[in-house]
């Protein structure tokens, strides 16, 4: 896509460079995007939507980013960040309170952030840029799920016969697709109770509701 006339030759410039005001500037874009993207889609979106909505001058977005694929890219990667921001801090949690902890964080994140969850889900469907973010951010969270599960096999408190990292992939898996359909298709669900069955299928099929 081709840069605006009105960028400057080095293009926009680096964030941590933006005074408190460019920073400010940057963040009503950003905040801008977001609702022009949850408004009308990837697709349809437009940089001149972007800065009618938070009232700059068409200019202005290209001191800050290259285009609109550029800002989609900034918020899909603040979105995995909160998404993925699931890690307990209290050590006297049990491993199966530890998990749920995490999960609930993860439930909570994805509710604040279905309708773009939407959006990035669709685009990484055409794509390959934004299918290998979506890609890399997954890996990160299921990683780091796999060297827990090791963890607890380590401790006995798992059984040694589970692979750590397909059996990530399975629980990411499974909630990742319960939660894309209630929060994003509409599926009619009790949250008490689908959240409580969630938590109680990720526990028992480590084994860890017997630890």
């Amino acid at each position: 896509m081709a840069k605006s006339s009105v960028n400057s030759p080095s293009g926009p410039a680096p964030v941590e460079t933006l005074t408190t005001r460019g920073r400010k500037t940057r963040d009503a874009l950003l905040d801008a995007a977001r609702t022009v993207f949850e408004r009308v889609g990837f697709p349809d979106a437009r940089v001149e939507l972007i800065t009618q909505e938070a009232n700059v001058s068409y200019g202005t977005f290209y001191r800050y980013f290259e285009s609109k694929e550029d800002i989609f890219r900034v918020l899909s990667t603040q979105l995995f960040e909160d998404i993925h921001r699931r890690e307990s801090t209290d050590t006297q949690m049990s491993p199966a309170e530890r998990l749920i902890s995490a999960n609930r964080a993860y439930y909570q994140a994805y509710r604040r952030n279905a309708q773009l969850m939407a959006i990035v889900e669709q685009v990484a469907t055409f794509n390959e840029e934004f299918r290998q973010l979506r890609h890399d951010h997954r890996h990160q969270l299921i990683e780091r799920q796999a060297r827990a599960i090791a963890r607890w096999q380590s401790e006995g408190l798992v059984r040694k016969s589970l692979d750590p990292e397909l059996a990530a992939r399975a629980m990411s898996a499974m909630v990742d697709h319960t939660l894309y359909l209630w929060l994003v298709q509409g599926d009619e669900a009790n949250e008490a109770a689908l959240l409580d069955t969630l938590d109680q299928m990720c526990v028992g099929a480590l084994g860890l509701d017997t630890a």
